[in-house]
C-alpha cells in the first residue's frame, strides 16, 4: 500500500536572536517575515536583550511585537521542543559562538539549542548567521560539526558587488539571502 504524502510544512519559522553583535539582522528578519505573513516563533537570549539595547534604537518589547509568538529562552518544554511542531526550520540571527557550541554539542539547556537540535533531528533547515570573528581552530571545528549535522553556517558577509549604499542595504542583503534558504524572501 502506498504511503500517504505528508502535508507541506506550514509557513512557520523559528527565529532566535542570540547575544552576538548584530541584533539588527534578527530584527530585520522579523520585519521581513511579518510582511510575508510567515508565522514566527521568537526566542531571545538574555545576552541578546542587552545587545538589542546597546546596538539598536529598539526596546525588547518592540522586538517581541514583531513576532507571531514569543517563547521563553529557558522553556525547554515549549511547543517547538517536539518534532511534531512542524516548521520550515530555524534561523539563528545573529548566532553567538556560545550558541554554535551548544548546537554542535547538543547541549540542550535552553530553548534556542533545543529547538535547533529538534530541527536537525527532523532534517529541517537550520541557518546560523554566525557573527564572531576572528575564528580560532575550536570555532572552525564547531562550524564543521554543525555543518555535518545538517546546519548551514552563513555569516552576514556584505555583497559589495551589489554596491550597497547604507548599512540598511547590507543588512537587507544578508537577511534576504538567509531567508532564501527557507524559500522565503
Amino acid at each position: 500500500m502506498a504511503r500517504k504524502a505528508e502535508a507541506p510544512a506550514p509557513r512557520r519559522l523559528i527565529v532566535a536572536i542570540t547575544g552576538a553583535s548584530g541584533a539588527i539582522f534578527g530584527i530585520r528578519a522579523l520585519e521581513l517575515l511579518k510582511k510575508q505573513l510567515v508565522e514566527t516563533h521568537l526566542i531571545v537570549s538574555p545576552s541578546a536583550l542587552r545587545t538589542i539595547e546597546e546596538e539598536t534604537d529598539r526596546s525588547a518589547a518592540q522586538v517581541r511585537k514583531l513576532a507571531s509568538v514569543v517563547h521563553s529562552y529557558k522553556d525547554i518544554g515549549a511547543s517547538m521542543s517536539s518534532g511534531s511542531f512542524r516548521t520550515l526550520g530555524m534561523l539563528v540571527v545573529p548566532c553567538s559562538i556560545k550558541t554554535l557550541s551548544g548546537i554542535a554539542n547538543s547541549y540542550d539547556d535552553n530553548l534556542v539549542v533545543r529547538a535547533a537540535d529538534v530541527c536537525l533531528k527532523e532534517r529541517r533547515r537550520v541557518v546560523l548567521m554566525l557573527r564572531e570573528t576572528p575564528l580560532h581552530l575550536g570555532h572552525i571545528e564547531l562550524i564543521e560539526r554543525v555543518t555535518r549535522y545538517g546546519a548551514t553556517v552563513m555569516p552576514p558577509v556584505p555583497d559589495f558587488a551589489r554596491q550597497p549604499k547604507t548599512i540598511g542595504d547590507i543588512v537587507d542583503q544578508a537577511v534576504t539571502r538567509a531567508l532564501a534558504e527557507f524559500e522565503l524572501g
